[in-house]
């Protein structure tokens, strides 16, 4: 299981040049090693600092598969979607091919997103039961929520889907599909990215606490890969250990 490696800079402009070259970095290993990198995106906070920093990145964008870890279940014009926010904002500034920034179906049932985005996903990943995705780009709620996965949910312990339909999400919109926890802990490597003040509190929790009934950000250990923090020094300003 691994423990948590965590990077601090000054500011969030300096957080999105380090963690986007980091992306860079292990994308390009990826390639060069299996022709490909498959990543896992977050919206939020975290889509802008990657639509902001990874046009800088050099890498070969004709190799990247990029899929969300979660996605709201709104039409592709409604400004809830992750998806409509990448296309606006960086499918126009890098080389990816359209189809390879993978978007759900939002004229399906929540339920019949989730297993077509499952298709998707193995279409990817054919013959393996769990997806191993080179990286997955995580943002935190201030309530401690990674993906679509709430405090306290239900979802917390699901284990036998990949990608798991939500209609009772405690953020709006209610309905939507995300990664689950087998999934986030089978990445070659999970990566946070957290900056302000506001999450001081919550980054602390997460990574030097010790509840019995962990937060769902701190439950993301990936059992044989990299987890990485990337802070700026508002969200570690609380650590004891930096």
């Amino acid at each position: 299981m691994a423990a948590a490696k965590v990077k601090v800079f000054e500011t969030d402009e300096k957080v999105v040049d380090n963690v986007c070259a980091f992306v860079a970095e292990r994308a390009n290993l990826a390639i060069k090693e299996r022709g490909r990198f498959v990543v896992g995106v977050s919206g939020g906070s975290v889509a802008k600092f990657l639509c902001n920093g990874l046009p800088k990145a050099e890498t070969d964008w004709s190799k990247w598969h990029m899929f969300f870890c979660d996605e709201r279940l709104v039409p592709f014009d409604d400004d809830d979607s992750t998806y409509k926010y990448f296309k606006a904002n960086l499918e126009g500034k890098v080389p990816i091919k359209p189809d390879r920034i993978v978007a759900i179906d939002p004229t399906l049932t929540v339920e019949a997103a989730a297993e077509d985005y499952v298709k998707k996903i193995c279409k990817v990943f054919p013959g393996t039961e769990l997806p191993k995705f080179d990286m997955l780009l995580l943002g935190m709620g201030p309530d401690g929520h990674t993906c679509s996965l709430f405090p306290g949910h239900e979802l917390l312990q699901e284990k036998s889907l990949i990608v798991a339909p939500i209609c009772d999400s405690p953020k709006p919109p209610p309905k939507r599909i995300t990664f689950t926890m087998p999934v986030l802990n089978n990445a070659a490597c999970a990566v946070f990215i957290s900056c302000g003040n506001g999450k001081a509190e919550m980054v602390q929790r997460v990574l030097e606490g010790n509840e019995p009934d962990p937060l769902p950000a701190a439950r993301v250990r990936p059992t044989n890969g990299d987890l990485f923090w990337f802070l700026d020094a508002g969200a570690a300003r609380l650590l004891k250990n930096k």
